[in-house]
């Protein structure tokens, strides 16, 4: 583990150290997301709830698990250490999304209204029940939107603007 010259303002939580993994210092991550293995997509640096960091050297996907090895790390106790923590990531460091996909921590904060400039709320969160992801909305209302995230649904995502269009009314 290192100290960071300076932490990153853009980190993301992407997990959780379940366990240690074998006898030479890998962990076993629970990821927070699906598809699983997109933790393997983003930098090698993890960084710690304490501020530190881990540089990863080998992961891979091990199940509904992650496992990688940390630099340093070369036995099973020194793994366990880390049991429990939650590991997060630099946004900057995640890969380019293609044309219409979008990363929810980028969905979130974004204010949505109707075609007709209606403000419904700010998506609070985005929760997948199985079918497709669904806003969650929070706003006037005492009970919070939620608007499933379709293309029969919504209009527009400008993320730059950090706002989006969908085709939906306050009282659905």
């Amino acid at each position: 583990m290192t100290a960071p010259a300076s932490l990153p303002t853009d980190l993301i939580e992407v997990g959780r150290v379940i366990d240690a993994y074998g006898i030479r210092g890998w962990v076993k991550l629970a990821p927070f997301n699906d598809p699983r293995d997109s933790i393997l997509k983003t930098a090698r640096r993890w960084w710690l709830p304490d501020g530190s960091s881990l540089q990863i050297d080998r992961a891979r996907t091990h199940g509904a698990t992650v496992v990688a090895h940390p630099l340093g790390f070369e036995d099973r106790t020194a793994a366990e250490r880390l049991r429990g923590l939650t590991v997060r990531v630099s946004r900057s460091d995640f890969p380019a999304s293609a044309k219409d996909e979008y990363y929810w921590v980028d969905l979130v904060g974004c204010e949505v209204s109707n075609p007709r400039g209606e403000v419904l709320g700010v998506v609070d969160r985005v929760e997948d029940h199985g079918a497709h992801p669904i806003l969650l909305l929070a706003g006037p209302e005492p009970s919070a939107l939620m608007i499933p995230f379709v293309p029969e649904w919504i209009v527009e995502v400008d993320i730059a603007s950090r706002r989006i269009v969908a085709d939906w009314e306050a009282d659905f």
